[in-house]
C-alpha cells in the first residue's frame, strides 16, 4: 500500500512514544476503546464485540487509533497474539494510552504513541508514525 497523494500537505501531531518505532498506511478509527481480550479475535484481527462501533471490521495492518484499551491484563497477551498471527495493526494511536494497550505495543514490537488529538484523524487518512511524530493526509473526498 503507497501513500496516495504524496503532494497534499501533511497534518503534523507530536505525542508521547509508548512503543518507539516507524510504521505507515492506512488509519482505522475506533471513536471508542477497544477491549483486546475478548474484544478481538487473536487469530483474525477481526473486531467481536458486537456492541462495537466497527464490530466485523478488521485491525490487521492498519494504523489503529483509537481513544484507549480497557479490560484485562490478559489484553496485553491478546495484542501479541495478533501480532505473531501476523494480523496485527502497523501502528497504534492513542488519545491516553492505558497499561494494558501499551504493555502489548511493547512485548509485540508495536510502534505505539499517545497523547494525540485523535479528532484529526479519519478513517481512510494516510497516517506515518515515527517514534512521537504522526504525519497525517487526509484521504480525498469521494
Amino acid at each position: 500500500m503507497t501513500n496516495p497523494d504524496e503532494k497534499q500537505s501533511p497534518i503534523i501531531l507530536q505525542g508521547r512514544v509508548v512503543r518507539a518505532g516507524k510504521a505507515e498506511g492506512e488509519a482505522l478509527v475506533s471513536p471508542e476503546p477497544i477491549s483486546f481480550l475478548g474484544g478481538v479475535d487473536p487469530e483474525t484481527g477481526v473486531i467481536l464485540d458486537p456492541n462495537h462501533a466497527l464490530h466485523g471490521v478488521s485491525i490487521a495492518d492498519k494504523i489503529l487509533v483509537f481513544p484507549h484499551g480497557k479490560g484485562s491484563t490478559v489484553g496485553s497477551y491478546t495484542i501479541l497474539r495478533l501480532a505473531r498471527n501476523g494480523v496485527a495493526p502497523r501502528a497504534m494511536i492513542n488519545a491516553e494510552s492505558e497499561a494494558i494497550t501499551a504493555v502489548g505495543a511493547i512485548i509485540a514490537d508495536i510502534p505505539m504513541v499517545d497523547l494525540i488529538d485523535i479528532r484529526q484523524i479519519e478513517t481512510g487518512d494516510w497516517v506515518r508514525v515515527e517514534d512521537g511524530r504522526v504525519e497525517v493526509r487526509k484521504k480525498k473526498p469521494a
